[in-house]
């Protein structure tokens, strides 16, 4: 595909996710389609997609339409690149500019244009984040970082980045935890490579870890991750010690993967689904990684940030407050109730936490940490509750 023609796909799809379509999708459907398509090809198409979104309101302004056409020619205008040399019209590029297009367009002015944020969000950012509002919302502008989380297990951080560098990916130790390596060349050559196959290294976020990190296991406990989605967290926590883990999710369908995952890792983990989570228990840690807004996230999943409503934002509030309420009764006389999210709003996060303690007065906060949205990690939130 030419450069053109990749611009041309990639505005047919932002049509259809702007229209209702869910992004990952969309690009299936569109891959499916285009066999005449290579690997870079998907890979730029992609990578055009996810940068639109990321950017929507600024690059309508400066492409003069909310269309793919006008995000793709705002992106254009963004990189200062010349827009006549792409919408060209030949080999299956997009059509050339019309007088209006190329005089249309104009510099975002308003703050939610300029740091792209909904209208409705820029008050929650300024709570939560005061005068670090801006430089997150900016963060979330930018590609994430890949990051892999060494299995301590088997492998230091820096044994698994030589082990890595055998596939061809390049990547450093980080300082955000001591399982972290971030990825700077190769990062889609990790699900094939040996390290991976072996369960020396798995994709996680730098914040996630650190979080997972900071948590306290007392050796021989029972640990339950009760929103363990695809068993990311249990698998990093069992990677620093011996004890019995356990994993319950609402949809049990997302623990597919985790006992494959497990077993390559070298690692013993229960899955336990409806009643059999009480009739296991009590557990010395509970953890609540909560379903949220994802806010801190959403360099990853941009598409989340514009269909995020306040209705959708309260309703998660309350799932979050149920899941506390029911998690808390699962914790062993002396244990602690873990609650994170990989939200950045106060109301997810801190209020949160606050509103627990006041309905559960046997309860104390004893930890409360925070990761912003950076160089080696999402936004991230952490609070553990003894009694």
């Amino acid at each position: 595909m030419t450069p053109g023609a990749r611009v041309q796909a990639a505005i047919e799809l932002l049509d259809e996710i702007l229209a209702g379509a869910p992004a990952e999708r969309a690009l299936t459907g569109w891959a499916r389609r285009s066999r005449f398509a290579g690997s870079k090809d998907r890979a730029a198409v992609r990578d055009h997609v996810f940068q639109a979104l990321r950017c929507r309101r600024s690059y309508a302004c400066l492409g003069g339409a909310e269309t793919g056409r006008g995000l793709m020619l705002g992106a254009l205008r963004a990189e200062g690149g010349d827009p006549d040399a792409v919408f060209n019209g030949q080999g299956h590029a997009p059509a050339p500019l019309s007088e209006a297009e190329r005089a249309g367009g104009a510099a975002p002015r308003e703050d939610g244009e300029r740091l792209d944020l909904p209208d409705w969000m820029l008050p929650l950012f300024q709570e939560a984040l005061g005068d670090a509002a801006e430089a997150a919302a900016l963060a979330l502008r930018e590609r994430a970082p890949v990051m892999l989380r060494a299995n301590l297990r088997m492998k230091s951080a820096v044994q698994a980045i030589d082990i890595v560098s055998k596939d061809g990916i390049i990547a450093a130790p980080s300082t955000i935890a001591s399982s972290a390596v971030r990825v700077s060349e190769g990062a889609r050559r990790v699900a094939g490579s040996e390290a991976y196959k072996r369960g020396i290294v798995e994709l996680q976020d730098g914040s996630s870890q650190a979080a997972m990190e900071a948590l306290e296991i007392p050796a021989g406990a029972r640990v339950l991750d009760y929103c363990a989605g695809g068993g990311g967290k249990v698998l990093a926590l069992a990677a620093r010690c011996e004890a019995q883990w356990f994993a319950h999710d609402a949809d049990a369908a997302r623990m597919a993967d985790l006992p494959v995952r497990a077993g390559r890792a070298g690692i013993g983990v229960t899955c336990l689904t409806g009643a059999d989570v009480a009739a296991n228990g009590p557990y010395d840690l509970v953890l609540c990684d909560a379903p949220c807004s994802g806010s801190g996230t959403w360099r990853r999943a941009p598409e989340a940030k514009w269909r995020l409503t306040p209705a959708r934002l309260a309703e998660l509030c309350a799932i979050q407050a149920e899941i506390l309420d029911i998690a808390q009764g699962l914790v062993a006389p002396g244990g602690q109730l873990a609650y994170a999210t990989c939200s950045v709003f106060r109301a997810e996060n801190d209020a949160q936490s606050a509103a627990f303690v006041r309905r559960h007065g046997g309860w104390s906060e004893q930890l409360r940490r925070r990761w912003p949205v950076g160089e080696d990690g999402d936004g991230f939130y952490l609070s553990v509750f003894g009694q």
